[in-house]
């Protein structure tokens, strides 16, 4: 029964990681490709014209927004942040989700501070309990990519 019940646990956990674990030999744009939970992000990113830098030596700490953070926006925000006409925004956007370095969750444990985006402006984060990026929730930490470290994020963050 026991080595059932670990049979079980391990190839829930063999299934279930490499989505995100596996960002061995990957840059952060591949594994978020890879993780099948990024395809607005990754679109975003495409239509924003970030895939190379994304995917240049770093190293890059991104906070990534699930396809469900995206789609908690009102209606039509994508879209139409999705517009070439509006590719100043969603660049503004985007490169507010992403810090300079590479900063894992124990480099934050215990702290309230705020970093430095590639934005330009700076974006608040408290780890005192568990770790939220201006107000959004961290739900999966250090995804470590080639060139950076992906935290993911319940919510799209948007610079003031």
């Amino acid at each position: 029964m026991l080595r059932r019940t670990f049979l079980a646990f391990t190839a829930a956990t063999a299934l279930a990681a490499p989505a995100l674990a596996d960002g061995h030999g990957k840059d952060i744009v591949d594994t978020a490709v890879a993780a099948g939970s990024f395809t607005t992000l990754v679109t975003a990113v495409e239509a924003a014209g970030l895939v190379d830098t994304l995917k240049g030596a770093g190293p890059f700490t991104v906070f990534a927004p699930t396809d469900e953070a995206f789609a908690a926006l009102p209606a039509g925000t994508v879209e139409n942040l999705l517009k070439p006409e509006n590719k100043d925004q969603l660049v503004a956007v985007l490169t507010y989700h992403v810090v300079p370095g590479k900063v894992m969750s124990a480099d934050l444990a215990g702290k309230t501070l705020e970093a430095e985006t590639v934005q330009g402006t700076t974006v608040a984060i408290d780890a005192t309990s568990g770790v939220k990026v201006d107000g959004a929730n961290v739900t999966a930490a250090d995804i470590e990519a080639t060139n950076g470290v992906i935290h993911v994020i319940d919510a799209v963050i948007l610079p003031n």
